[in-house]
């Protein structure tokens, strides 16, 4: 076999190589990578607490969410780590008529909503200043 061949066929390996490590990193860094608040995206919605999703114990920093019911379709709401829901003396459950401000953003597949403000009675809770950094960090 000619010398130039296997040089081609080793720049050739190389190359994939070095393209399946870019696309594992891309790929790990989107596993890791957190939603962003857009506020050229924010709406306000009222609706009714279907379901609310805790992290396991022991994993307190981890976002919980609610699945709210808006009339017909159903919506996945971020709030905060729940360690910042204990901190404020919060808690929500199924049946909670809840009002909230948040940016309304695709992540993957899928549409959710990162809440800014949430109204459930006469309390409110603050998430996010006006711009969309989280107040819990």
């Amino acid at each position: 076999m000619p010398h130039s061949c296997r040089i081609s066929r080793n720049s050739i390996f190389l190359a994939i190589a070095i393209l399946c490590a870019s696309l594992l990193v891309a790929q790990k860094a989107q596993e890791t990578h957190r939603p962003i608040y857009d506020v050229n995206t924010e709406i306000k919605m009222k609706g009714i607490v279907e379901e609310v999703k805790l992290p396991p114990k022991g994993s307190e920093k981890e976002i919980a969410h609610l699945l709210v019911r808006t009339g017909p379709d159903t919506v996945d709401v971020y709030l905060c780590p729940k360690s910042f829901l204990d901190d404020m003396g919060v808690s929500f459950g199924k049946g909670d008529e809840i009002a909230l401000t948040g940016s309304k953003i695709k992540w993957g597949e899928s549409d959710l909503i990162l809440a800014r403000e949430v109204v459930k009675g006469t309390d409110t809770l603050v998430l996010r200043d006006a711009k969309g950094n989280p107040v819990w960090s």
